[in-house]
Protein backbone atom coordinates (compact mmCIF):
# COMPACT_ATOMS: atom_id res chain seq x y z
CA UNK A 1 0.00 0.00 0.00
CA UNK A 2 3.13 2.06 0.23
CA UNK A 3 3.66 2.94 -3.69
CA UNK A 4 -0.03 4.10 -3.84
CA UNK A 5 -2.01 7.36 -1.48
CA UNK A 6 -5.25 9.07 -2.38
CA UNK A 7 -5.06 12.69 -2.88
CA UNK A 8 -7.62 15.43 -3.08
CA UNK A 9 -7.37 18.58 -4.97
CA UNK A 10 -10.46 21.26 -4.74
CA UNK A 11 -12.66 18.43 -3.19
CA UNK A 12 -11.80 15.43 -5.83
CA UNK A 13 -10.27 12.83 -4.78
CA UNK A 14 -7.50 10.99 -6.78
CA UNK A 15 -5.09 7.81 -6.48
CA UNK A 16 -1.85 8.54 -7.32
CA UNK A 17 1.33 6.09 -6.96
CA UNK A 18 4.97 6.68 -5.80
CA UNK A 19 6.25 5.46 -8.85
CA UNK A 20 5.15 8.33 -10.55
CA UNK A 21 5.59 10.81 -8.03
CA UNK A 22 7.69 13.47 -10.10
CA UNK A 23 4.56 13.64 -12.46
CA UNK A 24 1.05 15.22 -12.00
CA UNK A 25 -1.23 12.12 -12.27
CA UNK A 26 -4.22 9.93 -11.09
CA UNK A 27 -6.62 7.54 -11.28
CA UNK A 28 -9.86 8.52 -10.20
CA UNK A 29 -12.78 7.00 -9.02
CA UNK A 30 -16.49 7.01 -9.02
CA UNK A 31 -17.08 10.36 -6.95
CA UNK A 32 -16.18 12.50 -10.07
CA UNK A 33 -18.60 10.54 -12.35
CA UNK A 34 -19.97 11.84 -15.16
CA UNK A 35 -16.84 14.60 -15.15
CA UNK A 36 -14.87 14.44 -17.88
CA UNK A 37 -10.79 14.85 -18.06
CA UNK A 38 -11.43 18.62 -20.23
CA UNK A 39 -13.45 19.48 -16.75
CA UNK A 40 -11.54 17.71 -13.98
CA UNK A 41 -8.25 19.24 -15.13
CA UNK A 42 -8.78 23.08 -14.43
CA UNK A 43 -9.83 21.84 -11.12
CA UNK A 44 -6.92 19.83 -10.32
CA UNK A 45 -4.17 20.62 -12.36
CA UNK A 46 -4.80 24.04 -14.00
CA UNK A 47 -5.94 25.87 -16.98
CA UNK A 48 -3.17 26.10 -18.60
CA UNK A 49 -2.97 22.49 -19.21
CA UNK A 50 -3.60 20.81 -23.07
CA UNK A 51 -5.86 17.70 -22.26
CA UNK A 52 -5.94 14.95 -24.62
CA UNK A 53 -8.23 11.87 -24.85
CA UNK A 54 -9.50 9.51 -27.82
CA UNK A 55 -12.38 7.74 -28.58
CA UNK A 56 -11.49 4.18 -26.90
CA UNK A 57 -12.00 0.58 -28.70
CA UNK A 58 -10.69 -1.83 -27.41
CA UNK A 59 -7.62 -2.23 -30.25
CA UNK A 60 -4.06 -1.68 -30.11
CA UNK A 61 -3.37 1.79 -31.38
CA UNK A 62 -1.72 4.26 -29.36
CA UNK A 63 -1.33 7.77 -30.94
CA UNK A 64 1.17 10.70 -30.34
CA UNK A 65 -0.61 13.65 -29.01
CA UNK A 66 0.97 15.69 -31.81
CA UNK A 67 -1.49 13.91 -34.38
CA UNK A 68 -4.60 15.37 -32.26
CA UNK A 69 -5.86 18.43 -31.39
CA UNK A 70 -6.55 19.18 -27.45
CA UNK A 71 -9.62 19.16 -25.99
CA UNK A 72 -11.20 22.60 -24.71
CA UNK A 73 -12.61 22.71 -21.24
CA UNK A 74 -16.05 21.85 -22.36
CA UNK A 75 -17.61 18.57 -23.43
CA UNK A 76 -16.46 16.89 -25.93
CA UNK A 77 -17.79 15.57 -29.31
CA UNK A 78 -17.66 12.18 -29.34
CA UNK A 79 -16.95 11.59 -33.11
CA UNK A 80 -14.26 14.28 -33.24
CA UNK A 81 -12.23 11.59 -30.97
CA UNK A 82 -10.03 9.74 -32.89
CA UNK A 83 -9.97 5.89 -32.51
CA UNK A 84 -7.06 4.06 -30.47
CA UNK A 85 -6.86 2.88 -26.63
CA UNK A 86 -3.18 4.79 -26.06
CA UNK A 87 -1.63 8.22 -25.71
CA UNK A 88 2.20 9.21 -25.75
CA UNK A 89 3.12 13.24 -25.05
CA UNK A 90 6.86 14.77 -24.32
CA UNK A 91 7.04 17.86 -22.88
CA UNK A 92 6.16 20.95 -24.79
CA UNK A 93 6.53 24.40 -24.05
CA UNK A 94 2.58 23.97 -22.63
CA UNK A 95 1.87 20.87 -19.80
CA UNK A 96 0.03 18.37 -22.02
CA UNK A 97 -2.17 15.25 -20.15
CA UNK A 98 -3.13 12.19 -21.46
CA UNK A 99 -5.92 10.47 -20.55
CA UNK A 100 -7.87 6.84 -20.64
CA UNK A 101 -11.04 5.49 -19.59
CA UNK A 102 -11.64 2.35 -17.59
CA UNK A 103 -14.27 0.55 -16.17
CA UNK A 104 -12.69 -2.63 -14.79
CA UNK A 105 -10.24 -2.76 -17.84
CA UNK A 106 -6.49 -1.83 -16.90
CA UNK A 107 -5.72 1.84 -16.84
CA UNK A 108 -1.95 2.15 -17.49
CA UNK A 109 0.35 5.60 -16.96
CA UNK A 110 3.98 5.33 -18.02
CA UNK A 111 6.25 8.36 -17.80
CA UNK A 112 10.09 8.14 -18.74
CA UNK A 113 11.88 9.62 -15.81
CA UNK A 114 14.86 10.95 -18.37
CA UNK A 115 12.67 12.36 -21.54
CA UNK A 116 9.49 13.23 -19.18
CA UNK A 117 7.62 11.64 -21.74
CA UNK A 118 4.53 10.05 -20.38
CA UNK A 119 1.98 7.52 -22.01
CA UNK A 120 -1.90 6.59 -21.02
CA UNK A 121 -3.25 3.29 -21.93
CA UNK A 122 -6.11 1.54 -22.06
CA UNK A 123 -5.73 -2.21 -21.84
CA UNK A 124 -8.88 -4.51 -21.47
CA UNK A 125 -8.56 -8.29 -22.30
CA UNK A 126 -8.23 -7.22 -25.90
CA UNK A 127 -5.87 -4.92 -25.52
CA UNK A 128 -3.55 -7.07 -23.41
CA UNK A 129 -3.84 -10.03 -25.91
CA UNK A 130 -2.42 -7.57 -28.92
CA UNK A 131 -0.10 -5.94 -26.74
CA UNK A 132 -1.36 -2.65 -26.51
CA UNK A 133 1.02 -1.75 -23.37
CA UNK A 134 4.88 -3.13 -25.26
CA UNK A 135 3.52 -1.20 -28.29
CA UNK A 136 3.04 2.11 -25.84
CA UNK A 137 6.39 1.01 -24.73
CA UNK A 138 8.13 0.21 -28.08
CA UNK A 139 6.87 3.72 -29.10
CA UNK A 140 8.02 5.17 -26.14
CA UNK A 141 11.90 4.00 -26.98
CA UNK A 142 11.54 5.20 -30.66
CA UNK A 143 11.17 8.08 -29.54
CA UNK A 144 14.34 8.12 -27.66
CA UNK A 145 13.51 6.37 -24.13
CA UNK A 146 15.20 4.14 -22.41
CA UNK A 147 14.00 0.82 -20.93
CA UNK A 148 15.62 1.56 -17.52
CA UNK A 149 14.09 5.00 -17.14
CA UNK A 150 10.30 4.34 -17.75
CA UNK A 151 8.36 4.45 -14.32
CA UNK A 152 4.77 2.42 -14.80
CA UNK A 153 1.80 2.25 -12.71
CA UNK A 154 -1.69 -0.61 -13.43
CA UNK A 155 -4.39 0.88 -12.01
CA UNK A 156 -7.48 -0.40 -10.39
CA UNK A 157 -8.95 -3.23 -12.78
CA UNK A 158 -10.89 -6.02 -12.12
CA UNK A 159 -8.73 -8.78 -10.07
CA UNK A 160 -8.31 -11.98 -11.44
CA UNK A 161 -9.91 -13.84 -8.71
CA UNK A 162 -13.39 -12.31 -9.83
CA UNK A 163 -12.55 -11.86 -13.74
CA UNK A 164 -13.89 -15.27 -14.93
CA UNK A 165 -13.64 -15.83 -18.57
CA UNK A 166 -14.29 -18.04 -21.30
CA UNK A 167 -11.00 -20.75 -21.86
CA UNK A 168 -10.99 -18.95 -25.58
CA UNK A 169 -10.19 -15.42 -24.61
CA UNK A 170 -7.31 -16.77 -21.50
CA UNK A 171 -5.71 -18.33 -24.73
CA UNK A 172 -5.15 -15.57 -26.69
CA UNK A 173 -4.04 -13.45 -23.69
CA UNK A 174 -1.50 -15.62 -22.33
CA UNK A 175 -0.41 -16.45 -25.52
CA UNK A 176 1.54 -13.21 -25.03
CA UNK A 177 3.93 -14.17 -22.24
CA UNK A 178 3.44 -18.31 -23.22
CA UNK A 179 7.34 -19.52 -23.27
CA UNK A 180 6.13 -22.35 -25.96
CA UNK A 181 2.92 -22.81 -28.26
CA UNK A 182 -0.31 -23.08 -26.50
CA UNK A 183 -3.81 -24.51 -26.90
CA UNK A 184 -6.36 -25.05 -24.76
CA UNK A 185 -5.15 -28.18 -23.51
CA UNK A 186 -1.52 -27.23 -22.59
CA UNK A 187 -3.15 -23.70 -21.43
CA UNK A 188 -2.99 -24.06 -17.35
CA UNK A 189 0.17 -26.11 -17.33
CA UNK A 190 2.30 -23.73 -19.31
CA UNK A 191 1.19 -21.10 -17.43
CA UNK A 192 1.81 -22.80 -14.20
CA UNK A 193 5.49 -23.20 -15.31
CA UNK A 194 5.93 -19.64 -15.25
CA UNK A 195 5.60 -19.47 -11.82
CA UNK A 196 3.01 -17.62 -10.12
CA UNK A 197 0.37 -18.06 -12.91
CA UNK A 198 -2.06 -15.38 -14.19
CA UNK A 199 -5.55 -18.05 -14.10
CA UNK A 200 -7.40 -18.98 -11.60
CA UNK A 201 -9.78 -22.23 -11.29
CA UNK A 202 -13.26 -21.89 -11.73
CA UNK A 203 -16.64 -23.37 -11.25
CA UNK A 204 -17.38 -24.06 -15.16
CA UNK A 205 -15.22 -26.03 -16.36
CA UNK A 206 -15.80 -24.19 -19.63
CA UNK A 207 -14.11 -20.77 -17.65
CA UNK A 208 -10.53 -19.86 -15.89
CA UNK A 209 -10.61 -16.84 -13.85
CA UNK A 210 -7.81 -14.65 -15.60
CA UNK A 211 -5.55 -11.91 -14.02
CA UNK A 212 -4.95 -8.96 -16.58
CA UNK A 213 -2.81 -7.06 -14.54
CA UNK A 214 -0.74 -10.32 -13.95
CA UNK A 215 -0.26 -10.61 -17.66
CA UNK A 216 0.98 -7.19 -18.53
CA UNK A 217 3.48 -7.25 -15.93
CA UNK A 218 4.71 -9.91 -17.06
CA UNK A 219 4.79 -8.74 -20.73
CA UNK A 220 6.75 -5.80 -19.60
CA UNK A 221 8.97 -8.20 -17.40
CA UNK A 222 9.85 -10.11 -21.18
CA UNK A 223 10.83 -6.65 -22.44
CA UNK A 224 13.70 -6.57 -20.05
CA UNK A 225 11.70 -3.79 -18.09
CA UNK A 226 12.41 -4.29 -13.80
CA UNK A 227 10.02 -5.47 -11.29
CA UNK A 228 10.80 -2.71 -9.26
CA UNK A 229 9.82 0.07 -12.34
CA UNK A 230 6.23 -1.27 -12.32
CA UNK A 231 3.89 -1.13 -9.45
CA UNK A 232 0.29 -2.83 -9.55
CA UNK A 233 -2.54 -0.89 -7.69
CA UNK A 234 -4.25 -2.82 -4.19
CA UNK A 235 -7.86 -2.12 -5.49
CA UNK A 236 -10.40 -4.13 -7.61
CA UNK A 237 -12.73 -1.97 -9.79
CA UNK A 238 -15.51 -5.27 -9.00
CA UNK A 239 -15.04 -5.70 -4.98
CA UNK A 240 -14.73 -1.95 -4.23
CA UNK A 241 -17.90 -0.60 -5.74
CA UNK A 242 -18.55 2.59 -3.46
CA UNK A 243 -14.97 3.57 -5.22
CA UNK A 244 -15.25 2.49 -8.26
CA UNK A 245 -17.55 1.31 -11.30
CA UNK A 246 -17.01 -2.15 -12.36
CA UNK A 247 -19.04 -3.39 -15.84
CA UNK A 248 -18.84 -6.71 -14.55
CA UNK A 249 -20.88 -5.87 -11.27
CA UNK A 250 -23.45 -3.86 -12.61
CA UNK A 251 -23.37 -3.61 -16.17
CA UNK A 252 -23.44 0.36 -16.25
CA UNK A 253 -21.75 2.20 -18.62
CA UNK A 254 -20.21 4.85 -16.58
CA UNK A 255 -16.15 4.78 -16.08
CA UNK A 256 -13.46 6.61 -13.95
CA UNK A 257 -10.57 8.50 -15.68
CA UNK A 258 -7.39 8.31 -14.86
CA UNK A 259 -4.20 10.72 -16.42
CA UNK A 260 -0.68 12.08 -16.20
CA UNK A 261 0.90 15.20 -17.45
CA UNK A 262 4.01 15.63 -19.63
CA UNK A 263 6.01 18.33 -17.88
Amino acid sequence: MQDWQWHEQSGISYLTCTLLQSWQHGFFGRSTWPAKPETLVPQCWGDELLTFRTKQVHGKAVLPVEDLNPLHHSAADPSDLADADGLIASPQAAPLGVWVASADCTPVLIGDVSTRQVAAIHSGWRGTAAEIVPAAVTQLLERGSQLQDLRIALGPAISGSVYPVDRSVALQVCETIAPSPLNLETLDEVMDSLGPSPLLPDLDPTKVRLDVRQVIATQLQQLGIATEQVSIAPYCTYQNPDTFFSYRRTGEKAVQWSGIVAT
